[in-house]
């Protein structure tokens, strides 16, 4: 299996990132990368790792890595203007940029609040994005790491499935033809970089931004009986209704409130 083409990345991406490098193996791009930041790394610096050992997932699941299977990157950024309660909305951005590349690629794609990319007839998932700020001097947040683990080929093994169930998937296995990973890169690092200086720009809202009406409008979760499993261990359980400008999730329950979920395991139970 071809590896990456650093240096068709770093000449294709030249002028939108400061610093795009590939390593074989690594135990997790993002934990790389919290490190570089603390040291002083550049806005807009990408890691991309060829396989991950310790690959990561939101609440310290692992994410299967394997090699020249999948795209396993993070960036590095320095968001100026952007508040901590807006850093959330990062994730919504990572996710329109993959749900685009999947769609340019063919493959019929949707997303399920808050971090999950789904692909084909039965809604498997074929990518996940990780958020993680990084406190800066005397313990303010400056800083977000944003890692993507996007399955390209055929998985080759046995993939655990996800909370509720969900089953993986690949680009390939989706009808993606020939996704060479180096143009699946370029692709989405390319859309990434578009819509998240857009949500830079708005100051991190996504409505100031314009993407939070194309996040409603392919977020499968909206409309759906939904059963959300809380940090906390508590469970909510009601009609998925809206996503607010801050990228957080709105859920009617049985007794009429409507509530805003900042954090959580989304299982859908049914189509309402």
């Amino acid at each position: 299996m071809p590896g990456m083409d650093a240096a068709r990345l770093r000449e294709g991406l030249a002028g939108r990132y400061a610093g795009v490098e590939v390593v074989e193996v690594t135990g997790s791009t993002n934990a790389d990368l919290r490190e570089a930041l603390a040291a002083g790394a550049a806005d807009r610096t990408v890691l991309i790792a060829e396989a991950q050992t310790a690959g990561v997932g939101r609440r310290a699941r692992s994410w299967s890595s394997p090699r020249g299977a999948g795209l396993y990157l993070s960036v590095a950024l320095r968001p100026s203007g952007v508040s901590f309660p807006a850093l959330g909305s990062l994730s919504v951005v990572a996710g329109l940029a993959v749900r685009a590349v999947a769609s340019e690629l063919g493959v019929d794609a949707v997303l399920k609040w808050p971090n999950d990319v789904l692909a084909g007839p039965d809604r498997a998932k074929c990518a996940g994005i990780l958020a993680e700020a990084v406190a800066g001097p005397e313990s303010s947040v400056s800083s977000v790491v944003l890692g993507i683990g996007l399955n390209v080929r055929p998985l080759g093994e046995d993939v655990p499935a996800g909370p509720g169930g969900l089953p993986a998937t690949s680009l390939a296995e989706q009808g993606a033809k020939d996704p060479g990973r180096t143009e699946v890169a370029l692709a989405l690092l390319t859309r990434f970089d578009e819509l998240e200086r857009r949500w830079r720009g708005a100051g991190g809202d996504l409505t100031g931004a314009g993407l939070l009406a194309d996040y409603r409008a392919h977020c499968a979760t909206l409309g759906q009986t939904v059963r959300v499993e809380l940090p906390d261990g508590a469970t909510v359980t009601g009609r998925a209704a809206d996503i607010d400008p801050a990228g957080q999730l709105q859920v009617d329950v049985e007794d009429g409130r409507r509530l805003t979920v900042f954090a959580g395991d989304v299982v859908h139970v049914r189509p309402a």
